[in-house]
């Protein structure tokens, strides 16, 4: 049986579900996702989101602050589109019915976040992700939008030069499936569980920019990687930067106020590499609380604030740290957090193989560059999720038919591979596999990097992608066969594992979130470029494409 739609979105974040809604009124959409849509990992964003609502403050303001932010990476044609509709987006959402915190005239309520010249940052409390998710879900259901909830999307299906469609694993069968469609939409984002320590939910395995190598679609700038300055000491769960926006202030185990010392002018509201990087020095330093992490106090705020402003950070600090901020500091460390590379396309969201498209965190539109600001992300969503929907409703009005055969032939090869893995009995276990790999990125490839470390950690990934290959899953069932969709994870975060370090090894300079401590400065004469990662596992290849630049001069950073 095949499955047919007009277009297919894979990812059900806010990303995901914003296409959807642009999509419905004009063709026959369906979303693939391996979770609930609620269960998406846009649900778990803290802090906020970006735009400019005061009347001191302007897009043009928010785009330079996007621009410097990014060490000058960003795509300055895509950013302009981002903060001039970022008014819009969050209006929407307001008529949809997010509850956003509000001002006591009723306006709604924005923070300082960091790398903002004004504070732009609307928020829900410290649940704002939540809150959007919900919303946009909403309108989704009330649009009568496909659900294909629980299925594992494994691959792209391309014929005759463009993508008719997708071969998935149905969870509570087991069956493998083919889906044709004369469009599909990758929306799965990031590939925060990579690595070890992560903010990133279980879920967040790059299963998009994966399917869309192997389609032929190059990935852009997968060395950048944001690591969150505060993640919460032993599980790594984010601390929103909204604390700091809030008045938290970071210690070392001196009890001194470091960051005057790496930024002076924005101490604790720097963008989150500079930040990461000072807490990171002062643990490498031998000035971390038990060589381990530093602390962000928040005792100073009240209590009546930190309850009416941080109510999620307070509950995660007391039930996954047994510390309450109210009274005690909280003890946080640099994690993965955020990718800023993803699956290469422009801003309208194609891609250069036809009919493929991406969005959000999966995507690269080289909004963010180098590094993210924070605020940035659920902005992107919404606006490039309304414009990809755009793009693709436009777009359909030319495209023919998809090529069920090609479906149905891929999703045939696809039950035999499957067929092959369940039923080889000797070989190393995926999880034991993945447990390898995180420790190896964290340390080789994490806040600080050099070429002995990088070149140690692509020769541990490729060798991990040999075990990889002759993996054994132990005995199974069919159904919800979750030990089989963890192999499957685990194949493509080796294979962006690889496209990381690769791209980290290739550039030879400092810029952003990417940190070479054998090259410390900033190469714009050969590295104002964006990586562009294409091949297969074990056979990775760099090239280089230009920045677009803007009415933004490339100047030093400085803070």
């Amino acid at each position: 049986m095949t499955i047919r739609h007009d277009v297919l979105i894979v990812g059900a974040g806010l990303a995901g579900l914003r296409t959807a809604i642009g999509l419905a009124e004009h063709c026959d959409v369906a979303v693939v996702t391996k979770t609930h849509p609620l269960r998406s990992h846009s649900v778990a964003a803290q802090g906020g989101i970006n735009a400019a609502l005061g009347k001191d403050d302007s897009w043009e303001r928010h785009a330079f602050d996007t621009v410097k932010g990014s060490d000058y990476l960003a795509d300055q044609d895509a950013v302009e589109v981002l903060t001039k509709n970022a008014a819009a987006a969050v209006y929407e959402c307001e008529r949809w019915g997010t509850a956003f915190s509000r001002n006591d005239d009723g306006t709604i309520a924005q923070r300082p976040f960091g790398g903002a010249s004004f504070p732009r940052t609307c928020y829900a409390a410290d649940r704002t992700g939540h809150n959007l998710l919900h919303t946009v879900y909403e309108q989704a259901l009330r649009l009568g939008v496909t659900v294909y909830e629980e299925w594992f999307a494994t691959s792209l299906v391309v014929s005759g030069g463009r993508v008719t469609g997708l071969v998935a694993l149905e969870l509570s069968s087991g069956d493998v499936l083919g889906l044709a469609s004369r469009a599909v939409v990758l929306a799965t984002g990031g590939f925060g569980r990579v690595y070890g320590r992560s903010t990133n939910a279980l879920i967040n395995t790059g299963d998009g920019c994966a399917m869309a190598l192997r389609a032929g679609a190059p990935l852009k700038d997968m060395e950048f990687v944001q690591f969150h300055p505060t993640t919460l000491y032993g599980s790594n769960i984010l601390i929103t930067e909204g604390a700091r926006g809030e008045g938290g202030v970071l210690t070392n185990s001196e009890g001194h106020r470091f960051m005057g010392e790496y930024a002076p002018d924005q101490m604790e509201l720097a963008p989150r590499d500079i930040v990461a990087r000072a807490i990171q020095t002062e643990i490498d330093s031998g000035r971390g609380v038990d060589g381990q992490y530093v602390w962000l106090d928040l005792r100073h705020l009240g209590a009546s604030r930190i309850k009416e402003r941080l109510p999620g950070i307070r509950e995660i600090c007391m039930h996954f740290g047994g510390v309450d901020p109210v009274d005690e500091p909280i003890p946080v460390q640099p994690g993965q957090h955020y990718s800023m590379g993803g699956v290469h396309c422009d801003w309208t969201g194609k891609t250069p193989v036809k009919g493929l498209y991406a969005v959000g965190e999966t995507s690269c539109m080289s909004v963010h560059g180098a590094n993210r600001l924070g605020g940035n992300s659920l902005l992107e969503t919404l606006v490039f999720g309304a414009v990809t929907a755009r793009t693709v409703a436009k777009d359909l009005a030319s495209t023919g038919e998809p090529d069920v055969t090609a479906v149905e032939d891929a999703a045939f090869r696809e039950r035999e591979r499957l067929q092959g893995l369940l039923l080889r009995k000797t070989g190393s276990r995926p999880t034991d596999i993945r447990r390898e790999l995180g420790p190896v990125m964290d340390r080789l490839v994490g806040v600080f990097r050099n070429e002995t470390g990088l070149t140690e950690a692509l020769g541990r990934v490729r060798g991990l992608q040999g075990q990889a290959q002759r993996a054994s899953l132990g005995e199974t069932d069919r159904e919800f066969n979750y030990a089989l969709v963890r192999a499957l994870e685990l194949e493509n975060m080796l294979l962006l594992a690889e496209a990381i370090t690769l791209g980290a090894l290739m550039r030879r300079e400092s810029r952003g979130a990417h940190w070479r401590t054998d090259y410390p400065q900033r190469n714009d004469e050969e590295f104002l470029k964006h990586t562009l990662v294409t091949g297969a596992p074990g056979a990775l290849a760099v090239q280089y494409t230009d920045v677009h630049l803007g009415r933004f001069e490339v100047k030093e950073r400085k803070y």
